[in-house]
């Protein structure tokens, strides 16, 4: 019997391409835009990365601004429920600070390409402009928590709360720029780490 090497067979021997669904696309597409930066990213850009055409991401979204609200949405959800949890809102406000500290890094690790993706955005449109209004709001409540911990006495006397804030938050947002998963220390050994440095220094005697 002869072989049948139609056309037909010769395709159905080949293996198939995956398929992508709505959270692969969006998760090449973070990758894409952390890697070339948002404006600098086409559909284009995207579709390559994909392995597909410009039309079938369009199946998925409607255009690259959907995508990065999505991802945006990401890293902000995870924020805000953590500010949400009855942890950060109940008991002294030195001790909330302190755990919203360590889930900020949580959220940071576990969400690390959206929350490096939000840490980049600049304001250069509405989608931006929304998240980085989200993300003040989080700020805001942040430094309420330093300001009640300085109230209640719990933190050394003579530091602006303002500042203190921004050095907490700011040391938080770096991770976002050198930690690995794959080699790096989990994320409970990371913020612990921060942790004791910051608030031994922190906390009044």
């Amino acid at each position: 019997m002869a072989l049948d090497i139609s056309p037909s067979s010769d395709r159905s021997a080949r293996p198939r391409r995956r398929g992508h669904d709505p959270e692969s696309v969006l998760s090449a597409a973070v990758a894409v835009f952390n890697e070339r930066g948002y404006d600098g990213t086409s559909m284009e850009d995207l579709a390559r990365a994909l392995g597909v055409t410009k039309s079938a991401i369009y199946h998925h979204v409607p255009g690259k601004e959907q995508l990065l609200a999505r991802a945006l949405d990401r890293a902000l959800d995870g924020l805000s429920e953590l500010v949400a949890d009855e942890r950060a809102t109940c008991g002294p406000a030195v001790d909330r600070l302190e755990w919203v500290v360590r889930q900020s890094v949580r959220v940071l690790t576990e969400r690390l390409p959206y929350v490096t993706l939000l840490l980049r955005v600049r304001g250069n449109s509405a989608t931006e402009r929304a998240a980085l209004a989200r993300r003040a709001e989080l700020e805001a409540f942040a430094g309420r928590l330093v300001e009640e911990a300085a109230a209640e006495g719990a933190i050394r006397p003579g530091l602006d709360p303002a500042l203190v804030t921004r050095l907490l938050f700011g040391a938080v947002g770096s991770i976002a720029e050198w930690h690995r998963p794959e080699r790096d220390a989990p994320a409970a050994d990371v913020a612990d780490a921060l942790v004791r440095m910051t608030f031994e220094g922190l906390r009044r005697a």
